[in-house]
């Protein structure tokens, strides 16, 4: 009987098919341990989410990639983070059933794209705005091992040749436990709101408590005042009703904070608990709550060195808004404005009806510190975070609220080293609203 020899290529085979399989679990094991790092790390979601794309591009050697997270409200899929030659804007939206990435987003299944241009499913929109050119790409849901996803990861273009399922095998464990990750972090997060929502109830009770007798002894002293009017009036005092007027000016200015601080506490409180009471709409001077605002925040200007001026104010027509909430989204801008802006700076306040007839355009102005163009472009969108130091972003969103709930525009201009703009638009009359 002949001996049957194997020839060498064919033995060499299953060497190399082993050898390949060693790599990829090299690979595997390598991604798994970098991305559990950040399981002990107590990361922010976002912080959580820029390594997460780090170590994604790292281990499969490709070029750029976005980790896209999901937004319920406005069934979008929103850019969380993006690295690469021309990253694509934080903040930026696409639909969550457009593109390659909607198409895993709803599928929940992986996708390898040797040629992305000939793929029915891309749009280059994204491209276009990059000036990116994508050539070869993975899409990957973000969710666990069991579960719906929560976004999508995308890598493109591979260093040294094109994308592969052992890839695709090697991101499947670090979308998994991102996601995963990501999770756990945005229930620290909200455990630690649901802490703050206790609180706010508890501060805002003790507040009311504590403003009682201030509430209580100013109608005292108007009252007293009254009777003493009448008194001094009787015994012909000129300078009486000029000096009761003066304390009857005091006595409001009191009852007027103390209405602005229970709406503002309120306000917080529903913002931190997601909440959006239904605007209440009636006819209002926009001048008016200006004055209001920069007038409650004199003090602490002053005390910073900073100057509050307004302009072209007293020519602006009667606007159909809520008051209160108008009040709180200027005070936001005014008050977050005032410790960027050094000792001797200033912040000025304009109004201008824009187009006549049909809106008012607020201006508010700062010679600060600026923004980096990170912050700047996604101040008022799901992206937003804030730049302070223990900053919660609640006062941008309080904002963004009321100018969502009046049907408005804000827009923002800024440059480190030279200030702040900000263009606050609002119609003369919100949709819904009827004539009065």
């Amino acid at each position: 009987m002949t001996e049957q020899v194997v020839p060498k290529e064919r033995r060499a085979a299953p060497r190399r098919e082993d050898d390949r399989r060693r790599v990829r679990k090299d690979r595997e094991l390598e991604a798994a341990r970098r991305i559990s790092e950040a399981l002990f790390e107590h990361l922010t979601p976002d912080e959580l989410v820029a390594k997460a794309l780090r170590t994604a591009l790292e281990v499969v050697q490709a070029e750029s990639g976005s980790i896209l997270l999901a937004d319920p409200a406005s069934q979008q899929l929103i850019f969380r983070h993006s690295i690469g030659e021309s990253p694509v804007k934080a903040g930026t939206a696409i639909p969550w059933v457009q593109g390659i990435a909607g198409s895993v987003f709803q599928s929940g299944t992986p996708l390898v794209v040797r040629d992305v241009k000939h793929d029915p499913r891309h749009s280059s929109t994204i491209d276009e705005l990059t000036k990116h050119t994508t050539h070869d790409m993975i899409a990957i849901p973000l969710k666990r091992w069991e579960g719906e996803p929560i976004g999508v990861l995308e890598v493109l273009n591979k260093r040294g040749g094109l994308l592969d399922d052992d890839d695709v095998a090697i991101l499947s464990i670090v979308s998994a436990i991102t996601a995963s990750s990501i999770e756990q972090a945005r229930l620290y997060q909200d455990a630690k709101l649901a802490e703050v929502v206790r609180l706010l109830g508890d501060i805002s009770h003790d507040i009311k408590n504590l403003l009682m007798p201030v509430v209580v002894g100013a109608e005292l002293m108007e009252d007293e005042l009254k009777d003493l009017l009448g008194a001094a009036v009787s015994r012909g005092d000129t300078k009486a009703k000029e000096s009761f007027e003066r304390c009857n000016e005091v006595v409001g200015m009191v009852d007027n904070s103390l209405r602005r601080i229970q709406d503002r506490v309120k306000e917080i409180a529903d913002c931190v608990k997601g909440l959006s009471s239904p605007p209440e709409f009636s006819p209002c001077q926009l001048d008016k709550v200006i004055l209001e605002v920069t007038d409650t925040l004199k003090w602490w200007s002053d005390q910073k060195g900073v100057s509050i001026r307004t302009s072209e104010l007293g020519h602006t027509p009667t606007i159909v808004a809520d008051e209160r909430r108008l009040f709180n989204a200027l005070y936001n801008l005014i008050n977050n404005a005032i410790p960027e802006v050094p000792s001797g700076g200033t912040i000025t306040v304009s109004t201008k009806e824009e187009p006549i007839g049909v809106g008012l355009l607020v201006t508010i102005e700062d010679t600060g510190k600026g923004m980096p163009p990170e912050i700047r472009d996604t101040l008022f969108t799901p992206a937003a975070r804030s730049s302070k130091p223990g900053g919660t972003g609640l006062g941008t969103k309080i904002v963004k609220d009321v100018v969502d709930a009046h049907h408005g525009r804000i827009t923002v201009e800024s440059a480190l080293g030279v200030g702040t703009t900000f263009h606050l638009y609002l119609p003369l009359r919100p949709p819904e609203s009827s004539p009065t």
